[in-house]
């Protein structure tokens, strides 16, 4: 029996680990019920993390664009 490290079931979770591990890990996931339990969680997480939306505060959005608004006032200012 191996014991699978996070990064070894999130390498087969991406589909990132060699066909000879993920032979070997499906093999084990039949008899191992905590490493299932173990793999589920994972999988729940990166299926919420494959659903956040960020987006950026709207106090940021505006700060940026007062920025960028008063910096083409200095610089035409500074043309004339």
């Amino acid at each position: 029996m191996h014991n699978y490290t996070p990064e070894e079931l999130l390498l087969y979770l991406y589909k990132e680990s060699s066909a000879a591990q993920s032979l070997a890990l499906e093999e084990e996931l039949k008899s191992n019920w905590a490493l299932r339990e173990k793999l589920a969680v994972m999988k729940t997480a990166m299926e919420r993390l494959n659903n956040i939306a960020v987006s950026p505060r709207t106090e940021a959005v505006l700060n940026v664009m007062r920025y960028a608004q008063e910096a083409t006032a200095v610089k035409a200012a500074s043309k004339s």
